[in-house]
């Protein structure tokens, strides 16, 4: 029979990033690495990381609390709570939260490809590896991924 998931609200793997919480809720282990899926938790004020592109996965984010700024390109899109973000490969993007209060997102990676990227930063701060945007951007590389600089 094939394995079933159940993770309830305080399982997980749980990866603070600074003022933001990465919590893994499903690695692909169980989805034969077709999905991926995080529950990330911004503080209050908090930017997400450079603008950049994937280009192996589609990344999407469900706002469940709060209220999520989402730039892609030269475009910000206000996303409060109960929106749906989808990010195709290519796109450029990135996140912050703006307000006073915690945000909530789910987010997916289809497939689960990105999920090693959150623990290879939990390792390289573990390390005590600065996270800059040169350190950022050498983890996001093994990942298919590139900080994203021109908008066209």
């Amino acid at each position: 029979m094939n394995r079933v998931s159940v993770v309830g609200p305080d399982g997980g793997e749980s990866i603070q990033l600074g003022p933001t919480r990465m919590r893994i809720l499903e690695d692909g282990s169980t989805t034969g690495h077709r999905l991926g899926i995080g529950e990330i938790t911004i503080a209050p004020h908090t930017q997400g990381p450079p603008q950049h592109r994937h280009a192996e996965h589609d990344e999407g984010f469900y706002v469940i609390s709060g209220t999520v700024h989402f730039t892609v390109g030269e475009t910000t899109h206000v996303a409060p709570a109960g929106t749906l973000v989808m990010i195709p490969p290519g796109a450029p993007h990135t996140f912050a939260n703006h307000g006073d209060t915690h945000a909530v997102v789910l987010n997916t990676f289809t497939p689960d490809l990105y999920v090693q990227y959150f623990r290879d930063l939990r390792n390289m701060i573990a390390d005590g590896r600065e996270l800059t945007p040169e350190t950022t951007a050498e983890a996001m590389s093994r990942y298919a991924t590139v900080p994203a600089t021109d908008f066209a």
